[in-house]
């Protein structure tokens, strides 16, 4: 399944001498990450359209990308795919080919089914399997290879997420001049989790490579820390970890917290939209005009908790605090993963519980849940933020939960009201929100209830701060900050 001539949008292909994958070009700053920022869409006279994808992460790194004349290293999102570099809005990509079996092993097996359950402290249980270890070291090498080739001397390059945790190590073996940073998006667990991994040094020693290794919260570097103390006995004073450089002498690696964030003036930007705020009048109306709107918007996944909120808003409709026709309770659950084993009894088991609600709650004009298992552009997510009165966000562990900050983004009047698991990264920064325990189905029902019945001057207390956060730490900011930690290590570096 190959397409040689991908068409770009806002760019053009490059079809040079290079091999697939490769570029003949050097760049001074280089993002490597799992997938490329870009969809393949089929245009209507049959070619291949790549367009942006609408990402934090894409708006973001677009203006470092331009200034430092960028290239970005990923696979395009289709199995045995060989594909020239191309541009798209200015941004350089540099595919790399994935087989359908590596996929299985590598993606679907190692980083979904070992590493994604392992770092989400076990709510599922993980499975390791040594050919998936075997493919994840080999693709890992074949983004390392890829990186090093198209990078010019003393090159800036930034990997990105659990995918992808070997390629520091390997990238810096090859090309010790580099400058590399590594950020993780997900949690990292505490050592009596992480200790369960086979490969946890050969991890551990891939992350080492990195000159920053940034984390979305303060107790996953301390995690993470711990692990390289326990398995190395390296020293380790807050943020620094002194690493031996292999030459007699030591190198100092940061490690520390970068919370992410969003892109708040679109957001905004979006949310100002006439067309949107009648979308927004459009959706509370076909639902029945509740006095409640409860939201939840997630991807299908374990770790987010949506059956700890739909077991809650369930008791409070059979005990009487919450009545259909008043309250209403929407659930966007994006598909995920679905050929994991795990995604597919989740889903069934989600699908039969909003089944029963609606079964036993629901009248002939009203729902009780609104349940819808596929993805919206942005746009209509901005109405659903708009229309909704209460935003769910339960997540039994999550990295940061961007939801929970889109949310208070869009909220342009100050009002509404986020309950927010404090198992979620954004629980450090959002501390205004109504801040529970997924687990605890009490207290999240008394949590639900509160917020439904919140005084608007108290839900403009806590939103104006809310929002306050979120605008004072964008994006924006987080890439500079981290960028800017990672020049300041490269420059400690290169004075010892």
């Amino acid at each position: 399944m190959t397409d040689p001539h991908p068409t770009a949008s806002h760019g053009t292909a490059s079809h040079g001498t290079a091999p697939h994958g490769t570029d003949a070009r050097r760049y001074d700053f280089i993002v490597v990450s799992n997938r490329l920022p870009v969809d393949r869409r089929t245009a209507p006279d049959g070619s291949t359209v790549w367009a942006r994808s609408p990402g934090g992460l894409v708006t973001a790194l677009e203006p470092v990308m331009a200034a430092a004349d960028g290239a970005w290293v990923g696979w395009a999102g289709a199995p045995d795919a060989e594909l020239d570099p191309f541009d798209v809005d200015g941004t350089r990509l540099v595919p790399l080919p994935l087989s359908a079996l590596e996929l299985e092993r590598y993606y679907e097996g190692f980083s979904n089914d070992t590493l994604w359950p392992l770092y989400h402290d076990v709510i599922a249980a993980p499975s390791f399997h040594r050919e998936w270890w075997e493919a994840y070291t080999t693709v890992n090498q074949r983004f390392a290879d890829a990186a090093a080739r198209i990078a010019a001397p003393g090159a800036t390059v930034w990997v990105h997420d659990y995918q992808l945790q070997l390629v520091p190590r390997l990238l810096r073996e090859q090309r010790p001049d580099l400058t590399i940073g590594y950020f993780h998006h997900i949690p990292f667990p505490p050592y009596g989790i992480y200790a369960q991994l086979p490969w946890r040094r050969q991890v551990v020693e891939g992350l080492l490579g990195a000159d920053v290794i940034g984390f979305q919260r303060v107790a996953d570097a301390g995690n993470f820390s711990r692990a390289v103390r326990r398995l190395f006995g390296y020293a380790a004073k807050s943020p620094e970890i002194r690493v031996p450089d292999g030459q007699g002498g030591h190198r100092a690696v940061v490690a520390k917290a970068f919370p992410i964030s969003i892109d708040v003036e679109s957001f905004e930007e979006i949310a100002r939209r006439p067309e949107v705020q009648e979308r927004a009048r459009q959706i509370r109306a076909d639902l029945g005009d509740p006095d409640t709107i409860f939201l939840g918007v997630d991807r299908l996944d374990y770790t987010k908790g949506i059956r700890h909120r739909l077991k809650a808003f369930g008791e409070l409709l059979g005990e009487g605090r919450l009545r259909v026709g008043d309250a209403v309770l929407v659930q966007v659950a994006s598909p995920s993963r679905e050929r994991v084993e795990a995604y597919m009894q989740l889903r069934d088991e989600i699908e039969l519980t909003v089944g029963r609600l609606n079964g036993t709650y629901a009248t002939i004009s009203h729902s009780a849940v609104s349940y819808l298992h596929h993805g919206y552009p942005r746009e209509e997510m901005v109405a659903l933020y708009l229309a909704a009165d209460v935003m769910l966000v339960t997540a039994l562990r999550d990295g940061m939960n961007l939801v929970a900050k889109e949310y208070v983004a869009c909220r342009l009047h100050d009002d509404g009201v986020l309950v927010l698991s404090e198992f979620a990264g954004a629980a450090d920064e959002l501390k205004n929100a109504l801040l529970i325990n997924p687990h605890d189905i009490e207290g999240l029902k008394e949590a639900m209830v509160t917020a439904a019945r919140m005084p608007r001057r108290e839900q403009t207390t806590r939103m104006r701060a809310l929002r306050r956060r979120v605008r004072d730490n964008d994006v924006a900011r987080w890439s500079s900050t981290f960028l800017d930690t990672l020049r300041h290590a490269s420059h400690q570096s290169s004075a010892r």
